[in-house]
């Protein structure tokens, strides 16, 4: 039987009249990986902060089993400004900082009189080599200056500092708060192996879909103040809570039904009723709050129709930009076509947000322009989203950019109805700014952007502290969107569902325009890789072939006789060697094509790691005959 490491009995929190949720009980056992999933607003973080002491709650338990190191990455970590990112690894509480710490205050003051036992505790947590872990996994996260001030640190830098400091203290059970925001996708798809291969215990909260399915084994849903738990990974979640509320739903026709029955009886009954009727009764009052039950399960379609826009968008003619040494573009042009959907992908610190603040005007290029088309009305969601005035109402907020939209043939939605579909319901919309979830402001500042109608989009990181109902909302929207999009995104689920092509930074002005999604452009970026390796075996093959072999002089009574087998053997190498490697370097250029199918491009790639193993095997053979000829 698995060991318990935290068990949450009847947990109660709630905010004033706002229950977050109510009665939750779960647990988290050894080797357990489990995504949290919620609405926005619906208490994740808090739920996170009451497990991890931050917080308190109304009532019930949380029980961790004893000494069990449990580690916390926040969605947004704070440090002081004015130390280094060394000195950062050292403040994370735990207990193997606590004791390096006692052990420089005793020698600092020189008390020996603790010593024994500081040095012990040092011996028993390895905390003698924690610098060296820190600096292995800071290197491992690409952080490689530690001197580095953390106020000079970029978002996504301070993650990684963050996730370093969790990851170093060797913790049994982490608990991850949207551990890929701010982080590029290499830094992602790093971080979704090493939890692969770890065997700790987590509980995590994420949008990231695809990091969710390959992590996770377990889903718990907080929904309607209620806990559901699913065991499997988001894509089993999905089957089984579809399932869940296709039931939920045929009870409530059930009710609905039964309700106009029971509608017709009490018309008819007379003041007086006996005891028979007043059960009938109670129970008619308890269909009718089943009845009354209502699913708000973000499932909205909303097509709105968008501004007319002509045939031309945009083209960047000859843009050169650059900071100092640092090159983002060279000679870049671009027509951009009607209704194309373009994602931008690369790591940070490639250019993509100075591409598109270049595009909206927001940053001048250092030479070259971008000639826009006249009829383009942009809506620019941005990373660093709208100050709002905490002491506006949220349905103010939206009434001040547009009373009605327009929905096209006649359709029209009002702001609240708007706001409606974007997971706002009418309670909600009547509370102050002040309020929302860090995530429903991102939400509402999304609304801002929409209800504006315009017909080219350009959203910035726009998933970030997104919940996933909202997201499947916002890419139902741009799926049917009648207009241009340009998506800025990390998120690979995202932009797989949304776009039909990317741009791919990859730093020093180098973009690579890609017919496809995410997907299938991570296929043939592996493909590069794979080929970039075997050339570089296949080059140490060709030198070792090339390099003039070192015999000793053999004794006279010990040389063979060279066979005609032998020679004839030799010869023929002598010509397919060079056949197989003009093959493999026609391959190599046919790979380059990237109208390939991805069929096609593992194909080739394949025949390429068979040449290359043939021409490894033929060569040393080439090698050992010439010995003898």
């Amino acid at each position: 039987m698995a060991i318990s490491y935290l068990q949450v009995d009847q947990l109660t929190k709630s905010f004033g009249d706002l229950i977050l949720f109510s009665n939750l009980s779960f647990g988290i056992a050894e080797g357990q990986r489990i995504g949290l999933l919620a609405k926005n607003g619906t208490g994740k973080t808090t739920l996170l902060n009451i497990l991890t002491g931050k917080e308190s709650y109304d009532s019930g338990s949380v029980v961790f089993r004893r000494d069990l190191r449990v580690a916390y990455l926040e969605q947004d970590p704070q440090y002081p400004g004015d130390i280094t990112v060394l000195d950062a690894c050292f403040l994370s509480g735990t207990d193997v900082t606590n004791v390096i710490a006692e052990y420089e205050k005793a020698m600092e003051l020189g008390d020996h009189s603790n010593l024994d036992d500081i040095l012990q505790r040092m011996d028993l947590l390895k905390a003698w080599d924690y610098e060296q872990r820190a600096k292995q996994i800071l290197s491992q996260l690409k952080i490689r200056n530690y001197d580095q001030k953390i106020s000079e640190l970029s978002g996504g830098q301070l993650k990684r500092v963050a996730l370093a400091n969790v990851l170093i203290t060797e913790p049994e059970l982490i608990i991850l708060d949207e551990p890929t925001n701010h982080l590029d996708l290499d830094m992602t798809e790093w971080l979704e192996e090493y939890l692969q291969r770890s065997r700790l215990s987590l509980l995590m909260v994420t949008h990231d879909r695809y990091f969710l399915d390959r992590v996770c084994s377990e889903i718990i849903e907080i929904d309607q103040k209620q806990l559901f738990q699913y065991k499997g990974n988001y894509s089993y979640y999905l089957e089984k809570r579809q399932e869940r509320v296709s039931g939920q739903n045929a009870e409530i026709d059930r009710a609905n039904n039964l309700l106009r029955k029971e509608l017709e009886w009490m018309r008819k009954q007379p003041r007086a009723r006996g005891t028979k009727a007043k059960s009938r009764i109670d129970a008619y009052y308890d269909l009718e709050k089943k009845a009354e039950k209502e699913r708000d399960l973000g499932n909205v379609q909303l097509q709105m129709k968008g501004s007319y826009i002509g045939n031309k968008i945009f083209e960047a003619k000859h843009i050169y930009k650059s900071f100092g040494d640092l090159k983002i573009l060279e000679d870049f042009n671009y027509v951009f076509a009607r209704y194309e959907k373009m994602g931008i992908v690369g790591n940070n610190g490639t250019g993509k947000s100075t591409f598109i603040k270049m595009l909206i005007g927001d940053a001048l290029p250092d030479k070259g322009e971008f000639d826009v088309g006249e009829t383009v009305n942009f809506g620019y969601y941005s990373q660093d989203g709208l100050q709002f005035d905490d002491q506006m109402k949220v349905l103010d907020v939206v009434q001040n950019i547009a009373e009605v939209i327009d929905l096209g043939n006649g359709n029209r939605l009002t702001a609240s109805q708007f706001l409606q579909h974007f997971l706002f319901p009418p309670e909600k919309q009547h509370n102050f700014v002040y309020k929302l979830s860090g995530g429903e402001k991102r939400r509402l500042y999304l609304c801002t952007v929409l209800i504006k109608n315009p017909n080219f989009l350009v959203l910035d990181e726009p998933t970030n502290d997104l919940d996933i109902m909202t997201l499947n909302i916002l890419e139902e929207y741009l799926q049917s969107f009648k207009g241009c999009v340009i998506v800025v995104s990390h998120d690979r689920y995202f932009m797989d569902k949304v776009v039909d092509h990317l741009l791919a930074f990859s730093g020093n002005a180098q973009i690579k325009d890609f017919p496809g999604n995410y997907t299938l452009y991570r296929e043939w970026k592996e493909v590069q890789e794979l080929i970039a390796k075997e050339a570089a075996q296949a080059e140490k093959g060709k030198e070792i072939k090339e390099e003039k072999p070192k015999i000793e002089a053999p004794k006279k009574e010990e040389k063979k006789k060279v066979s005609y087998k032998d020679k004839r053997e030799f010869e023929e190498l002598d010509a397919l060697i060079p056949k197989l490697e003009a093959e493999k370097v026609k391959l190599e250029n046919e790979l380059s094509d990237s109208n390939l199918s991805p069929d096609a491009l593992l194909a080739k790639s394949n025949r390429i790691s068979e040449l290359i193993t043939e021409i490894e095997e033929k060569t040393l053979r080439w090698i050992e005959l010439s010995e003898l000829i």
